[in-house]
């Protein structure tokens, strides 16, 4: 691979040949998807011809666009299938590495300067999956720093995926026993009895996002042969009182729907060797009216204590989709704006 720049006042050549053609497409995506979407991410302009790629842009935002092409390269390099999500996270780590181009997210949690790259995981299935942005980076080091970890923040922010891979990795490295997965059922009224089947029929609509993710880092039949075994465990919240649990990865998802109380109760299982990982939208909340959520309140009362890593995410964190995040942007505007609205000046009743 080699690179030659020319520079003028207003913008930067920057060309950039690779040695593999066919990887070079892979890199560019179909009908060169990946480098357009740069191209908006980053407001320059490149254009590929073959393995052949000129970026136009000021410098500092065209040198990063190079970093960026070429981190995608050396991923595709390890059999990794480049989409626009590892677009977007080779440009976060692209900040993260040389501050080349300003993040747009402000820095809560966020990686110390210096640093190389972003945290990864592995596991046999999936390989190496690293963060995509500097919440998810903060996400897994706050997981390998802390043996209770709160993730808040919009669906789409892998918040739950994470938390998954993160555990399957611990399992596979003998670092954990076993994995149990817990969920509030608000919709049932935690009354499983009344729903048809054994318990883990009873639970599964309720984790079938956690499925999702189980089966995305591991074979479909080790997921079957584990929940046979117990190895991975259904766990409903309402179940959970009096048990200490021990040399496991403990993960509660959509806590937002927990109350206080089981908040509380579910907090205190933790056993020898065990890690606890609380994941959920407090924008979502599904509590009756006046019920106040245990994961609010957890992350509030807990937020001094030694051993417990808190980590927010927020809308501009959004991996899911692009409209996904939009989504969510427009829906804490408007609740933003319901919020101050009380606070506007109303019309004098007088002059009715």
């Amino acid at each position: 691979m080699n690179a030659d720049q020319s520079s003028s006042n207003a913008t930067t050549d920057v060309s950039l040949t690779f040695d593999d053609n066919r990887l070079a497409s892979l890199v560019f995506g179909l009908y060169d998807q990946n480098l357009a979407h740069m191209e908006r991410r980053l407001g320059l302009q490149v254009t590929a011809n073959g393995n052949h790629v000129v970026i136009k842009g000021p410098y500092s935002v065209a040198e990063q666009a190079r970093h960026v092409l070429e981190s995608l390269y050396e991923q595709v390099r390890e059999g990794i299938t480049i989409t626009t999500g590892e677009v977007d996270g080779a440009i976060e780590e692209s900040t993260l590495q040389g501050t080349l181009f300003p993040p747009k997210t402000e820095k809560v949690e966020r990686s110390p300067s210096g640093r190389a790259s972003f945290e990864h995981i592995t596991t046999r299935k999936r390989g190496t999956v690293k963060a995509r942005n500097m919440a998810q980076d903060a996400y897994l080091r706050a997981l390998r720093q802390h043996e209770l970890v709160f993730a808040e923040g919009p669906a789409g922010t892998g918040k739950t995926w994470l938390a998954v891979g993160y555990a399957v990795q611990l399992m596979e490295q003998g670092i954990v026993e076993r994995l149990i997965l817990s969920r509030p059922a608000v919709e049932a009224g935690e009354r499983l009895g009344f729903l048809p089947g054994d318990m883990r029929e009873k639970v599964d609509p309720y984790l079938r996002p956690v499925y999702d993710a189980l089966y995305d880092f591991m074979e479909a039949r080790h997921v079957e042969r584990d929940l046979a075994t117990g190895v991975i465990e259904i766990a409903p919240l309402a179940f959970m009182r009096g048990r200490t649990l021990t040399n496991a990865v403990v993960l509660l998802d959509e806590a937002q729907n927990t109350t206080s109380m089981q908040m509380k109760m579910f907090l205190t299982r933790l056993g020898e060797g065990s890690r606890m990982i609380v994941t959920g939208d407090p924008s979502q909340i599904d509590l009756p009216p006046g019920q106040k959520s245990g994961l609010v309140e957890a992350t509030r009362v807990l937020s001094d204590v030694e051993g417990v890593g808190h980590i927010r995410f927020r809308d501009v964190d959004v991996v899911r989709h692009p409209l996904v995040r939009r989504i969510v942007h427009a829906y804490d505007r408007e609740e933003g704006r319901l919020i101050e609205k009380p606070n506007e000046k109303r019309e004098d009743p007088k002059a009715w």
